[in-house]
């Protein structure tokens, strides 16, 4: 066990001791769920560079991360706002990062890789059209096809901005379907993750956005892999997933209530395209290990302690979660440094970080509880605690 001096959300300090738990063993796959990470990008900190303005990346962690994650049976979901697409990585760095993403899965027999395209070489702006946006999409899913890669398609901002109705949408939606080769994953990313995106598929109730998507998704379903829904709301989760057509994945992106949704219920289940599950990856395995097996109980014990781990990094303001998982990779070794692309490791608090760490060690997602100490202690000194 290591002992170290944490904040409380109080201001107060306390003591605190690791429990040393194991970590979750990898389950042997396949899974009987899809199961995708979408994946942070380590930042290479000692670049001579605008740290809010510049993305230079370190590809060497970025890269071997991808590869941890092949290595415990999850697939990656690259360049996705995880990655902080749109929130300090461009479309320039976006398509380095694809080509490089797809270029190391090639030596890796298995290994999945789904990329995001979506219009963020468009900023929204007055006299931005709908034909604006298709071309941006356009340009973007030719990239990543003609890279030898699969396709999610991002919610867009622009869309957002310019769009007068469902029609739009729908226009959009059916022109980028009708033109991919291979089915596609469509990305619903509410507001609470983007606030750009609010009333997306053109409607500010998400009852009656959902009517719109649904449609979309009919009308072109030969196109469609699935939808991964972010609306951190299970019931509307529940809701779409029953109204899909036959064949149409429902991927859950609520990383508060994962672990039910994708357990199912007697009238189905999502599969996985989660942020989280870079974080507890190795909890993600073992647990998709055990429902597999059929041990619905072991896969619910294994990701609980996870579920309130995954509740405090996504918390409001949700879009800052980055920080939580660059910070988690930074406590398990996996990057040496606690930096991020666009200076966002300032977006959460110290008492954040530290609940952080408690919830991480009740998890048993401490690869080296001494080495995590170690790190969180040096956290904790640049903001004048004395560990």
């Amino acid at each position: 066990m290591a002992t170290l001096i944490l904040p409380t959300a109080t201001g107060q300090l306390e003591a605190f001791s690791t429990s040393a738990l194991p970590l979750p063993a990898p389950a042997a796959q396949p899974f009987c769920r899809v199961a995708l990470a979408a994946v942070h990008v380590a930042a290479d900190p000692l670049a001579d560079c605008d740290p809010w303005l510049d993305a230079v990346l370190d590809w060497d962690a970025t890269i071997a991360y991808r590869r941890y994650l092949w290595g415990l049976g999850l697939g990656v979901a690259e360049a996705m706002d995880t990655a902080q697409r749109g929130m300090g990585l461009d479309w320039a760095g976006a398509q380095e990062l694809i080509r490089r993403s797809i270029d190391a899965a090639r030596d890796v027999p298995g290994a999945v890789v789904a990329s995001g395209a979506g219009t963020d070489q468009l900023a929204p702006a007055p006299g931005v059209t709908v034909d604006d946006v298709i071309a941006a999409y356009e340009e973007q899913c030719d990239f990543v096809e003609n890279a030898g890669g699969a396709i999610v398609l991002m919610a867009s901002r622009a869309l957002a901005a310019c769009a007068t109705g469902p029609d739009d949408y729908a226009r959009v939606y059916a022109h980028i379907l009708e033109r991919v080769r291979e089915p596609v994953i469509i990305h619903w990313l509410g507001e609470m993750f983007d606030p750009a995106l609010a009333g997306y598929w053109g409607h500010g109730d998400h009852a009656a956005a959902m009517d719109v998507c649904l449609d979309v998704i009919s009308d072109n379903a030969a196109k469609v892999d699935g939808i991964k829904v972010s609306l951190l709301d299970k019931d509307k989760e529940i809701a779409m997933r029953r109204r899909l057509p036959h064949g149409v994945r429902m991927y859950t992106g609520d990383d508060f209530n994962f672990a039910e949704l994708i357990a199912g219920d007697d009238e189905g289940y999502s599969d996985a395209l989660l942020g989280i599950f870079d974080v507890i990856a190795p909890a993600a395995s073992s647990a998709l290990g055990a429902l597999t097996q059929g041990e619905t109980t072991r896969f619910h014990e294994i990701l609980e302690p996870t579920v309130a781990l995954s509740r405090h990094i996504f918390q409001a303001p949700t879009r800052y979660y980055k920080t939580g998982v660059v910070f988690m990779a930074y406590l398990n070794g996996h990057q040496d440094h606690f930096t991020l692309i666009g200076g966002q490791q300032s977006a959460r608090s110290l008492p954040h970080l530290a609940e952080l760490f408690r919830l991480a060690d009740r998890a048993g997602l401490l690869r080296d509880p001494d080495v995590a100490a170690h790190r969180m202690k040096t956290v904790l000194a640049l903001h004048g605690v004395e560990a």
